[in-house]
């Protein structure tokens, strides 16, 4: 029997923290297609809205497809102009992607 390759872990996008200073979004594992619908959804969190700077923890996040970059992307811009977006944690490889999508542009991408 052929050794089965391991897949990917599963996205993980949750809201850890939130309040009208600080909203916390933490990443794990790949974010591509199937986990879009699940981004979207939590972009559009009434308690991300309500606080004043976004911070995306990207420390436990693998591999990040285009589209999900742009979901991003959109979110930022979409976003109240006195919401500072901080990118942290984020691996060279994520940080690439992020840039490719224009984030760089409106959001601060630190390590």
């Amino acid at each position: 029997m052929p050794p089965q390759s391991a897949q990917p872990e599963r996205a993980a996008v949750a809201l850890t923290e939130a309040d009208e200073q600080q909203a916390v979004l933490t990443f794990a594992g790949v974010l591509d297609a199937h986990a879009l619908p699940e981004l979207e959804e939590l972009l559009g969190d009434r308690r991300l809205r309500q606080a004043g700077t976004w911070v995306w923890d990207m420390s436990g996040l693998e591999r990040i497809d285009l589209a999900c970059a742009y979901a991003l992307l959109r979110a930022a811009t979409r976003a109240p102009e006195t919401v500072a977006v901080t990118v942290r944690g984020a691996r060279r490889a994520i940080q690439r992607t992020l840039r490719h999508a224009g984030l760089d542009t409106v959001v601060s991408i630190g390590v």
